[in-house]
């Protein structure tokens, strides 16, 4: 008894994809990729952006933690040549380091000094005194540009748009 061929639309043997139908789907994937590309590029540099000033701010609390609790007094070190921040502390086994992420870049410390302003800058923050003015300006590939600034009246780092 033969088998019945109804409701089969093609022949088994001509099954399968055309090379046109290949190369539309590759065209119009290459193309949504095109497409998205730039905006996926922006938002990976945005949120380095913002993890660098997050941890920036992070690391300057715990600086000002330490110089409060511990009673010691701390030097915090901006490196810009080595997109990086140092800490120490009066306790010899105490050193913390943040290296920056890629695509982010230190671009100004402040408060900006006439000379020399490429070198490393050292604050040190004294236990129950006022904090310093510091600040270290940020830049990624976009250009975009943050600040990360201690208060020195309240003592608390904020991120600040940097003015065009």
């Amino acid at each position: 008894m033969p088998i019945s061929s109804v409701g089969r639309t093609r022949d088994p043997a001509r099954a399968g994809v055309t090379l046109v139908e290949m190369l539309v789907v590759v065209a119009l994937v290459s193309l949504m990729v095109g497409i998205s590309f730039p905006a996926l590029s922006s938002g990976v540099d945005s949120l380095r952006l913002n993890s660098a000033t997050t941890s920036i701010v992070t690391f300057l609390n715990s600086g000002l933690d330490r110089a409060e609790r511990r009673q010691q007094v701390v030097e915090i070190t901006i490196l810009k040549a080595a997109n990086a921040l140092e800490m120490r502390s009066t306790d010899e086994k105490f050193f913390r380091k943040l290296d920056l992420p890629d695509g982010v870049s230190i671009v100004r410390i402040l408060p900006d000094l006439p000379e020399n302003s490429n070198g490393p800058r050292t604050f040190l923050l004294y236990p129950g005194a006022s904090p310093p003015r510091l600040g270290v300006q940020l830049v990624n590939r976009r250009n975009v540009e943050r600040i990360v600034r201690v208060d020195p009246i309240t003592g608390v780092p904020r991120v600040e748009q940097a003015e065009p």
